[in-house]
């Protein structure tokens, strides 16, 4: 047969019942589009959180208290004790050929109070390098000096969620606001960073370390040491010797702190939500079964409903293979407009959530490829075995059937 030809048979034979194919074409579609919306949702959000992360600074080296146990990705207290990292560790590492810059940080959580608002937040002890090192932008005001920190002012930076809860429209810049029952005064306000689903700095207020460690916090330990390296080419070699220099100062032969990098974080965290996606996808792909199955269901069906005119068409000369591939083309053709109509549908739940702000969403070209792929398959697929079984027919008995 030619191909003019199948193609003219197989638009009669589904155009002949256009609810039982539009039904039938229902399970394929809903099956694309639920594959491609939850591939794009898993790669927007990896997309969304890589970029905060990279955010937060530009080849980061992060060092913690206590060691990372492998494969489960927690701190534990390093020889009896988190509170293994001190101020004076800090110039072993700016020392260090290939380090830009490196913040010391001591963090807690407490409630503050301005103008009659309060919020539970981080409050981050912090040198003028932590702006550089994490890239933050001040939008108004400055940030902590080194003067700050030489004085134990009593100054404070607000990130932009914190700024919008405890004065709301009101300018920040020059109000008080007290921090465990101590004042400070707002010298600035940061520019939003976040993204979807993260915070960050957005909701932190920053205060000079000397102030966090000898009037807020009591202790002299630091709950962070971040390292800006030079180059990103240079990340495994400053790891190596901030490891050997914080292995000296502290007079230890086992790593007492963890050094980590943005590699390490992104790793993690991307090998975590591909495993999700995939997961997600695995979930929608069952009505992509359950569709073949219709399929197969309705071509069987037009098999036997059809078995006088197979029968017709051996007779006048039609061959096996001509009734195996008009069969299979009319299952192909049903897989292939409800793939397109699927990846529209996709397209738009992907529109849709990207829009409600939830996530955002990114639809890539090897999703939609995939959904083609996987159309001509089912097609393919559950399409053989009907059309098999139609070019099998004796045409005597087909002609005698009732």
């Amino acid at each position: 047969m030619k191909f003019v030809d199948i193609s003219s048979e197989t638009y009669s034979s589904l155009s002949a019942n256009k609810a039982r194919s539009g039904l039938t074409m229902l399970g394929i579609v809903i099956g694309i589009a639920s594959v491609i919306a939850m591939v794009s949702i898993g790669n927007g959000a990896k997309a969304s959180i890589q970029a905060s992360i990279e955010g937060l600074g530009s080849n980061l080296l992060t060092i913690l208290p206590g060691v990372v146990q492998p494969g489960r990705g927690i701190v534990s207290s390093g020889r009896g004790s988190a509170q293994t990292l001190k101020n004076a560790d800090v110039d072993i590492l700016k020392a260090i050929d290939g380090v830009a810059a490196v913040s010391a940080e001591d963090s807690r959580r407490f409630q503050i109070v301005a103008s009659g608002n309060n919020t539970n937040t981080t409050v981050t002890g912090s040198t003028a390098d932590y702006a550089n090192v994490h890239n933050l932008i001040v939008a108004n005001g400055s940030f902590i000096t080194d003067a700050n920190v030489r004085s134990i002012g009593r100054q404070a930076v607000l990130g932009s969620t914190v700024a919008s809860d405890l004065f709301a429209d009101a300018d920040p810049l020059g109000k008080t606001i007290r921090v465990n029952k101590v004042n400070f005064n707002v010298v600035g306000v940061l520019s939003a960073k976040g993204g979807a689903g993260f915070s960050g700095p957005d909701d932190m207020i920053f205060v000079p370390l000397s102030t966090m460690q000898k009037i807020l916090s009591g202790d002299d330990y630091l709950s962070m040491i971040a390292i800006s390296v030079t180059d990103k080419n240079k990340m495994a070699e400053v790891k190596e010797l901030a490891t050997n220099g914080l292995l000296d100062q502290h007079r230890v032969t086992e790593p007492d702190f963890s050094i980590i990098s943005q590699e390490d974080i992104l790793g993690t965290l991307g090998t975590v939500i591909d495993t999700f996606t995939l997961f997600l996808a695995a979930i929608a792909s069952i009505s992509l079964l359950v569709g073949g199955i219709g399929i197969m269901n309705m071509m069987l069906t037009t098999v036997t409903e059809r078995t006088k005119e197979i029968g017709l068409r051996k007779a006048i000369g039609a061959k096996r293979k001509d009734i195996n591939m008009q069969f299979l083309s009319e299952a192909v053709t049903l897989t292939f407009i409800g793939g397109a109509f699927g990846i529209v549908l996709g397209w738009l739940i992907c529109y849709i959530v990207t829009s409600t702000g939830i996530v955002r969403t990114q639809v890539s070209l090897s999703s939609v490829l995939l959904a083609f792929g996987v159309s001509a398959g089912i097609g393919i697929i559950f399409g053989y075995y009907p059309a098999r079984r139609a070019a099998m027919l004796n045409p005597i008995d087909a002609l005698r059937y009732e």
